[in-house]
């Protein structure tokens, strides 16, 4: 299919249907794959490309009415059949996010709309700058300006959702001859033959998600392929929805997990009442979160500290609740929740990744007692 054969139908198609749809790819042939895609490191990028042909990857965007709530749900069906998977639909998300808010017309036409329904792929270079941002990491990218651009140098251990001739957002920061930084640049990261990419070492879970370390050596970003210069406004901008999206896959973990417990409700209810977090509480949790984020979801670019330091606070209530919800399928299910080939089992590492993945829950609270600084009275 050629990049730029966008059907209109795609982005028009009314919720309840795109849900519908997208359901049927993630109980069929993603739940299917979800063994393979954990225990065998398998990328699943048929099955990616099937779900942006329905929808999944475009709500979010202004084009489409920004339905930021329905992206959410969208990844919550994905994640609840697979979590290695609902994490490359954050990152396709995000990456998209990038591409329209850039204002770049070279990146907001074709290359959003092929980008939208998942004929290509690409995710985000993000988790160092965030860090760096926040004062927890250096940055990792070093920019240099040059004519009709910047050369680029530097390595980061490792990126999600890429792969040769797949793409990333990614950040850098610009120095100047004294050796001082001026500013940082956000650009579109292709994964061109000039990019080294490298294996990373076998991580516990996630290892379907395509995840390499790659470094640049004098990389040329032109003026084509900037998403922001500066950066750090823009990421003011948009950091509320990058972080607000990833709720989607937390969500889908946990209602994984519960379904996991009841499954064996019947045959091991009678014993497994004397558990915390029961199926009912967890689920009743879960609504009351999901409400939460739903309304938040209404205005995603909404800067005011009230409004982040609460998209940062319900990031981090559904990491812990996926941590919960997890740990509680395994005791509920017992023995047979924890063989190898198990959903509980499996739902364990990846709410671990949930838990661990920028912004981490420690980095979380690290933002919310500092901005809360900036709230409460002195």
């Amino acid at each position: 299919m050629n990049p730029t054969d966008v059907s209109p139908a795609i982005l028009t198609t009314p919720s309840h249907e795109l849900l519908a749809n997208v359901k049927q790819i993630t109980t069929g042939v993603l739940a299917s794959a979800a063994y393979q895609i954990d225990h065998e490191g398998f990328y699943p990028t048929d099955i990616l490309r099937a779900l942006g042909q329905a929808g999944a990857f475009g709500a979010h965007l202004d084009r489409n009415g920004q339905k930021t709530g329905l992206a959410i749900d969208a990844m919550r069906e994905i994640a609840r059949n697979c979590g290695s998977t609902g994490f490359l639909a954050w990152c396709h998300d995000v990456c998209g996010l990038y591409l329209e808010q850039s204002g770049n017309p070279a990146l907001t036409g074709a290359t959003l709309d092929a980008h939208a329904c998942a004929n290509t792929l690409g995710g985000t270079a993000l988790s160092n700058p965030m860090k760096t941002f926040a004062g927890i990491e250096k940055m990792l990218l070093r920019a240099k300006r040059v004519q009709g651009g910047y050369r680029v140098s530097g390595a980061l251990p490792w990126v999600s959702h890429i792969g040769r001739g797949q793409y990333c957002g990614a950040i850098a920061g610009v120095y100047l001859d004294d050796g001082s930084t001026s500013h940082e640049i956000m650009f579109l990261l292709r994964c061109t033959d000039d990019v080294v990419l490298r294996p990373c070492p076998e991580f516990s879970g996630m290892e379907g998600t395509s995840t390499w370390g790659l470094r640049l050596d004098d990389y040329f970003v032109g003026e084509d392929a900037l998403i922001a210069d500066p950066a750090k406004p823009f990421i003011t901008r948009v950091r509320a929805a990058f972080i607000l999206l990833q709720t989607g896959w937390a969500l889908g973990v946990t209602q994984g997990s519960i379904e996991s417990m009841l499954e064996v409700e019947p045959l091991l209810g009678h014993v497994n009442k004397f558990l915390n977090d029961r199926p009912d509480d967890m689920q009743a949790e879960l609504d009351d979160l999901s409400q939460r984020i739903q309304t938040l979801a209404l205005t995603p670019f909404d800067g005011s500290t009230d409004y982040v330091l609460s998209v940062l606070d319900a990031r981090a209530q559904s990491a812990e609740l996926s941590l919960r919800a997890s740990q509680s399928a395994l005791l509920h299910q017992g023995a047979r929740g924890y063989m190898m080939n198990t959903a509980p089992q499996r739902r364990i590492r990846e709410a671990h990744f949930v838990a661990i993945v920028t912004p981490a829950i420690k980095h979380l609270r690290w933002e919310m007692a500092r901005l809360s600084k900036q709230v409460l009275p002195a």
